[in-house]
């Protein structure tokens, strides 16, 4: 059992004891003449506002407004109280989450911005606090139907379309404030070495924590098997730990989804000799590797059998409603039998992907597209992308990044050598920040550098798709053939190297009784969707050099119903007809 995971904790691999949930009420106004800055909003908040539940964007019910029309400028407002800050304490606010540019008041003064939907952000308010009485905490969020946002599934026109639902708008993950030394820990990463049992962290200090010293204990269950302490005398460094322990039968504990093992470690960072700051996390050892032989995980084989995950809720949108509904949602595709979520279009909450580290579900994460191909696109993209690395790069269940899907964003990429250097060059930037995961450049079609070929395939009839594989795979992957006579798995330049195979995308079956779409019609009843489903899976383990697949999808999602569960995240029939298809 974690001693440093905490429960519904926002941050779950980077825990302090002294924090504050700053969500609940809030009040709200919308801003479409965008004249609250000039009406300074910020002092003088708006009498005729509304109530907002905060982290829930207005677009949703959860919200208390529910209003689905596309507004540009949003701002909120609400109280809160602090202790008197003893010392060089330190009172952060931290945003999981908010669509897309945002400010942020303290007491009228403006304590920061961030540009970016879907990453967290923190600004420092100790400077502009009252110690006694209420302070004002104001925040303005602006967001468009620009395309050149990283939107992900978010629509850009007035009404849904396609598989492109609700926009969200605003603050749309959860806000909670911290106190800090000024003295203290900013970042770890963790690299583990499967093969050496040795884990790599990599520390990152404030300029006041300089002279001090830094002890880390790493701890499995009850059994401590390292404590080191070191002189900080840089804002960056490295230490390597050594974790074969003779407590345990085979030394060091491997992460795997049939035994999701977790270290604690715990960091204690001492300035003149006393603890100034102290930091809970955990991670896995684990290996991910992929080359012409296939997919390995800790050096053995792996089948991936996944399921495409879009985690909207009928409800809340695209916030996770609490932690209980995330361990629905996993437990769910669990009892279906499969051992991954691609999560689809989407940097999650922290919570949804710290259970899926301890319940051992293997996760693909993925970026939420931008629509179109320019300079500031790409400046966005890089820059949301390097945050979203960053902050999910210690999360042992995260297998695979995949920074783009189905050329969105990239319409010439097939032919065009900026689009083609783009992906290239994402790769790379991956790369040199995480070595050891596979990157999937262009899920669905058109690769061009790629540690893994996914293709994506609605053909739904499976005496096409055992053809199309069985005789025709070489010609796809020579590009010879458009890919389902669509689009063509190679960008021109690029070629097969020898990589794994993974059909990424199928399947999409509704059922007839649903309200909305499929992506391969309706089945009739549930029986005949399990048969479709049973017929097309098998199809695909009867591939030569595929190593696994992603079904679509988990929940039906606005109009596109294809899912296994319906909009209320509720099993449409026994899950364990289709977990025995995957088990096979």
């Amino acid at each position: 059992m974690l001693k440093c995971y905490k429960k519904d904790y926002f941050r779950p691999q980077f825990v302090r004891e002294q924090w504050t949930d700053l969500n609940g009420e809030w009040q709200f106004a919308f801003d479409d003449c965008n004249e609250g800055k000039r009406k300074a909003y910020f002092s003088a908040f708006p009498a005729s506002a509304k109530t907002i539940i905060v982290p829930y964007s207005y677009e949703t019910p959860a919200s208390g407004i529910a209003d689905e029309t596309a507004h540009s400028v949003v701002w909120y407002k609400r109280t809160f109280r602090t202790q008197k800050l003893d010392g060089d304490k330190r009172y952060l606010i931290n945003f999981e989450g908010a669509d897309y540019f945002t400010e942020v008041w303290v007491n009228g003064v403006l304590v920061g911005s961030h540009e970016g939907g879907n990453c967290r952000f923190t600004v420092d308010a100790t400077d502009y606090l009252v110690a006694k009485g209420d302070n004002v905490l104001v925040v303005r969020c602006q967001d468009s139907l620009d395309t050149t946002q990283p939107r992900g599934k978010q629509r850009w026109l007035k009404n849904s379309f396609g598989c492109w639902y609700v926009q969200t708008t605003g603050i749309w993950k959860p806000v909670w404030s911290e106190v800090v030394s000024a003295a203290r820990l900013s970042r770890v990463k963790f690299t583990p070495n499967v093969d050496n049992s040795t884990v790599r962290t990599d520390f990152e200090f404030t300029e006041q924590a300089l002279g001090g010293e830094v002890e880390t204990v790493i701890s499995l269950g009850d059994v401590e098997v390292s404590r080191t302490r070191i002189a900080i005398n840089r804002l960056n460094l490295t230490q390597v730990t050594d974790l074969r322990c003779d407590a345990f039968d085979f030394k060091v504990r491997l992460w795997h989804p049939c035994d999701p093992a977790l270290y604690d470690a715990q960091f204690t960072l001492y300035k003149d000799g006393k603890p100034v700051d102290k930091v809970g996390s955990y991670f896995g050892m684990r290996k991910i590797e992929t080359d012409e032989k296939g997919i390995r995980l800790n050096n053995s084989p792996i089948y991936l059998k996944m399921i495409l995950a879009q985690n909207y809720w009928a409800h809340s949108g695209y916030t996770m409603p609490d932690e209980a509904a995330a361990e629905r949602d996993i437990a769910f595709a669990k009892a279906a039998g499969f051992n991954g979520l691609r999560i689809h279009q989407k940097i999650e909450d922290e919570r949804f992907l710290a259970l899926c580290d301890t319940e051992g579900m293997l996760i693909w994460g993925e970026f939420p597209a931008a629509y179109e191909f320019c300079d500031v696109a790409v400046k966005r993209t890089v820059a949301e992308w390097t945050d979203a690395l960053v902050q999910q790069y210690n999360h042992p269940s995260i297998i695979a990044w995949v920074p783009f899907n189905e050329s969105w964003g990239l319409p010439g990429v097939f032919t065009d050598p900026a689009m083609q250097q783009f992906t290239c060059g994402i790769y790379g930037l991956t790369k040199a920040y995480d070595p050891m995961r596979p990157v999937i450049t262009n899920d669905g079609w058109e690769h061009t550098v790629s540690d893994i070929i996914t293709l994506h395939d609605y053909d739904g009839v499976v005496e096409t798709m055992d053809k199309r594989y069985a005789d025709g795979l070489k010609a796809i992957l020579d590009n010879r053939v458009a890919h389902g006579n669509y689009k063509y798995a190679f960008a021109q330049g690029y070629s097969y190297k020898g990589q794994p195979i993974i059909i990424s995308e199928y399947g999409g079956i509704a059922l007839e009784k649903d309200n909305g779409w499929g992506y391969n019609g309706k089945a009739k009843n549930a029986d005949e969707l399990i048969s479709k489903y049973a017929d097309l899976t098998a199809c695909i383990k009867r591939m030569d050099n595929v190593w696994g697949y992603c079904y679509t999808q988990l929940t039906d999602t606005y109009q596109e119903v294809n899912g296994l569960l319906d909009a209320e995240h509720n099993p449409k029939f026994d899950l364990g007809r289709i977990k025995e298809i995957n088990d096979k």
